[in-house]
């Protein structure tokens, strides 16, 4: 299957997708097991090797933070060298000594590759308000590094979770200057809304940019990709996006050129179809939709937020149900005024000014045809205008209980 599998992300002309496990020019990754979780691999490394490496950071958004996330904000986030990751433990609420943990891991991971340790960043994720073993991390980070190499695939598995598949890929991106890759690392299922996810996003290009156009770049695509989905409407303690750019290619991307910007349409369709990866991967998804919403400004947000998360619109989801009378529920607690709207499913009118559309029979089978698929379009117009905006949101299934329920056991 190739990496632009949703119907809403289109790759770039200038785009080839290359290895998934590959890595620009400098870079290095490794993935190892530490006996944070029951089994398999739970601590990853990444480094850049060029000392010229440019970076730039976003995070979660929660009042609550893990402690990786309060040190990594002290680092010299645009000039990041390393990423020390791990599954099996998020480090969040164990106060003092979480974050003298993260410490403890961030001294030890640039003491063993030679780079200061405000030059490493920190993202672990797993059960909040568990105490994350401090040993265990720290050699873990070591054993890594040690095995540090060109591909990306152990790196991948030891930042899942509830994942169910490894997310990752490797870009070829033609710039005017020359060729460049562009890759990342990403892993999210469940605890997942707009404003982030349950989520990280490590991504590497051995381009050479100065570190406010890798900052604008990140910023931007963030705000198209992780910060349009939804698979539970909760905010996460621990969302972290990396970003790295090392140079090592010999090609570089100056500010406000054509450069720039087939890099960062490169960069948007990587994270827009991560995103789209860790929705269609929402724990026990079975399908995911894309909402639009158009009308005023301040209201569209809102709306498009209240729709994706809501449990029965999810659930009529699972169970490709063209019930859009729970979409204009949803919609009508966000809004103030007249409820005048219309509704399309999949481009077939269902509601015009706030009443719904007489369908014949055959119509009808139509529309629940239309939403049997993998993916479901609807697109909601609301009073008021010059906003648009979008919602990426999986369903919420059985299984989706039964994996929360029994996350700790």
């Amino acid at each position: 299957m190739t990496f632009f599998s949703s119907r809403w992300v289109e790759r770039p002309e200038h785009v080839t997708e290359g290895e998934p496990a590959g890595l620009p020019l400098g870079f290095r990754a490794a993935g190892t097991a530490a006996g944070l979780k029951q089994d398999g691999l739970d601590v990853g490394v990444l480094f850049s090797d060029k000392e010229a490496t440019t970076s730039a950071a976003r995070f979660t958004s929660n009042a609550r933070l893990g402690a990786p996330v309060i040190v990594s904000q002290q680092a010299a986030l645009d000039r990041l060298r390393a990423v020390v990751a791990n599954s099996g433990g998020s480090n969040t609420g164990d106060g003092r000594r979480g974050i003298e943990t993260a410490l403890a891991t961030q001294a030890a991971a640039a003491e063993a590759l030679g780079v200061p340790p405000e030059q490493v960043g920190l993202a672990s994720t797993g059960v909040i308000a568990a105490e994350l073993p401090r040993d265990k991390i720290v050699a873990g980070a070591r054993a890594a590094i040690e095995q540090l190499g060109d591909r990306t695939a152990d790196f991948a598995r030891a930042i899942m979770t509830t994942d169910r598949w490894p997310k990752h890929a490797c870009l070829e991106v033609q710039l005017g200057a020359g060729t460049v890759r562009l890759s990342a690392q990403a892993k999210g299922a469940g605890m997942i809304s707009p404003r982030y996810a349950t989520m990280f996003c490590f991504v590497q290009t051995d381009a050479a940019l100065d570190p406010a156009t890798v900052d604008l770049l990140t910023g931007v695509c963030v705000k198209r990709s992780f910060d349009r989905i939804s698979v539970d409407g909760q905010l996460s303690t621990s969302d972290t996006v990396f970003v790295q750019a090392n140079g090592a290619s010999g090609v570089r991307v100056e500010p406000e050129t054509t450069d720039e910007l087939l890099l960062g349409e490169a960069m948007d369709a990587l994270m827009r179809q991560l995103a789209m990866l860790i929705v269609s991967d929402g724990e026990g998804a079975q399908r995911t939709a894309r909402l639009i919403v158009r009308g005023g400004t301040d209201d569209v947000e809102r709306v498009a937020r209240s729709v994706a998360n809501s449990p029965l619109v999810k659930t009529a989801l699972t169970g490709a149900d063209p019930n859009y009378g729970r979409i204009l529920q949803a919609a009508g607690q966000a809004m103030d005024g007249p409820f005048v709207v219309d509704l399309e499913i999949e481009g077939r009118a269902v509601v015009s000014a706030g009443e719904g559309v007489p369908l014949s029979p055959d119509e009808f089978a139509d529309l629940e045809r239309a939403v049997q698929g993998d993916e479901v379009e609807f697109a909601l117009t609301i009073p008021g205008e010059g906003g648009e905006t979008e919602v990426f949101f999986s369903d919420l299934s059985h299984d989706y209980v039964t994996i929360n329920a029994e996350y700790t056991t």
